[in-house]
């Protein structure tokens, strides 16, 4: 549990705001972060993230705003985070930090791809990430995706490679009824 208290540690050192990566509709209506012209209309949002810990590290308060204002959230996590061996043990820390925040277990996906590997040096493809996204996007009827900036908000080549594969989804395929906004730490805001 001391975990959570670093984190939220963090998260409040972080002052996250959320900027629009791509907009794809053409609907005038649809102008800021989960609203849709006046009346409520529940969304299905898709994070993705690279590691279990980028959803309390960067995305909490974006996590709590979803879920406390109705909307269904699911949460795609493409590596268990084995850098030091302990993927197994932060897959579950995962699991439990999504119960805190409200989001339903069956609603959260961890893959252990052999492709892609948590790590420093290690690259991973970014029309492999496409294509296990666009299979989330298409099983749940997803509407909106959130992710890393292009610099990974912390500089980590999975965080980035996790963005343009993204990008790169949203890009090659025929995806416009998605809107995508990605995380941006207030240090590279314009003020």
């Amino acid at each position: 549990m001391a975990w959570v208290l670093i984190v939220a540690s963090l998260v409040v050192l972080w002052v996250a705001s959320l900027c629009k990566i791509l907009y794809t509709s053409s609907s005038p209506s649809r102008n800021s972060f989960l609203t849709t012209g006046g009346a409520f209309q529940k969304r299905n949002v898709l994070l993705v993230v690279a590691h279990p810990d980028d959803e309390s590290m960067f995305f909490s308060p974006t996590i709590s705003y979803i879920t406390s204002r109705g909307h269904n959230l699911h949460i795609l996590c493409l590596s268990i985070g084995d850098a030091d061996g302990k993927g197994n043990i932060r897959k579950e820390e995962l699991y439990q930090a999504c119960a805190i925040l409200k989001v339903p277990l069956q609603q959260v996906k961890t893959l252990d791809h052999p492709e892609l590997q948590d790590g420093f040096g290690r690259v991973w493809n970014h029309t492999l990430l496409a294509k296990i996204i666009e299979e989330e996007i298409n099983s749940h009827g997803i509407d909106l995706i959130i992710t890393f900036d292009r610099y990974g908000v912390s500089g980590h080549c999975n965080h980035c490679d996790v963005h343009y594969g993204v990008r790169k989804l949203l890009r090659d395929t025929p995806q416009g009824n998605i809107e995508a906004w990605e995380l941006m730490p207030c240090s590279t805001q314009v003020k």
